[in-house]
């Protein structure tokens, strides 16, 4: 695909493959069974990680109008947990893209084990290779790793390779825009830039946050109509802290499947984001886009 100067899209491979690339192992010590790497819905106060993150997979796939046959796309599909739920629940053939090869090569194992007529397909590909007719799509905070010059390409191929009565589900980390700080009481503080810098540079490099008003223009932009915005940011707070002390208690084992460094880092990601959410500084939640 190219972008507006005619120039061929790069796919940032080498800026996901330095965060999602280190080892499965690593992630699976702090991440629920299901390997869902997003916010959690903590639709019960006493559920579970796994619970609130089925929840919030079938939350996301509620709003789709999926129909046994369809094709789905989810863009930036992770370890598959979002597919293998769809091919589960609403017997659709899956298609999924990552630029992973870890994520690929066990999201793809774990699709082959579902007893089902259906396709399932992991693809190591960006979306801006992907083009393809499908019916409905999921993209699960992948779109913060999307620089925003690549907004409108985005929205436009989502439009273009669905039917008339398209439908998807975006979900993404959003940060207010920083003229809307003072208006919110979020006093700007040195500690929160450098963790923003740090975050930009050492954990998700090439990404930029959007803000809720960037999805709106650029999806309508491109023939979307924004029916809803469900947020969800108390629940980011707590899938975080659950990660954390996940993480922490498996303190040795981390280091030993990758390094203190790694470890160190992580730890600092995932309590300072955290510390975000809990003070209104990033928010989250859930698009649905129609055509």
């Amino acid at each position: 695909m190219s972008d507006s100067s005619g120039t061929t899209m790069k796919v940032a491979y080498e800026d996901v493959q330095a965060h999602y690339d280190i080892s499965n192992d690593f992630f699976g010590l702090f991440q629920d069974p299901t390997r869902t790497y997003s916010c959690a819905f903590y639709e019960r106060d006493d559920m579970s990680l796994e619970e609130a993150q089925i929840a919030k997979i079938d939350l996301a796939l509620s709003k789709l109008d999926l129909r046994p046959g369809m094709t789905l796309l989810d863009v930036g599909c992770g370890w598959a947990s979002v597919m293998k739920r769809a091919v589960d629940t609403y017997d659709v053939n899956v298609v999924g893209l990552t630029l992973s090869r870890n994520q690929k090569a066990l999201g793809q194992q774990i699709l082959d084990e579902i007893e089902t007529d259906r396709s399932r397909r992991v693809l190591l590909k960006g979306w801006e290779e992907f083009d393809e007719p499908v019916d409905r799509i999921v993209s699960i905070e992948a779109f913060e790793a999307f620089p925003k010059s690549r907004y409108k390409a985005f929205f436009d191929m989502c439009y273009r390779i669905m039917p008339d009565d398209g439908r998807m589900v975006l979900q993404t980390i959003m940060g207010h825009p920083l003229k809307r700080w003072p208006e919110m009481g979020i006093p700007i503080v040195m500690s929160d830039l450098k963790f923003m810098r740090f975050i930009s540079k050492e954990i998700f490099p090439g990404g930029s946050v959007p803000c809720d008003e960037d999805v709106v223009e650029f999806s309508e932009n491109a023939g979307f109509t924004v029916e809803k915005l469900e947020t969800m940011t108390p629940h980011y707070v707590r899938t975080l802290d659950t990660w954390a002390q996940a993480l922490e208690a498996n303190k040795d084992k981390a280091i030993e499947v990758t390094s203190q460094e790694v470890y160190d880092r992580y730890m600092r990601y995932l309590v300072g984001c955290s510390d975000f959410f809990q003070r209104n500084v990033s928010y989250v939640g859930q698009f649905t886009l129609t055509k």
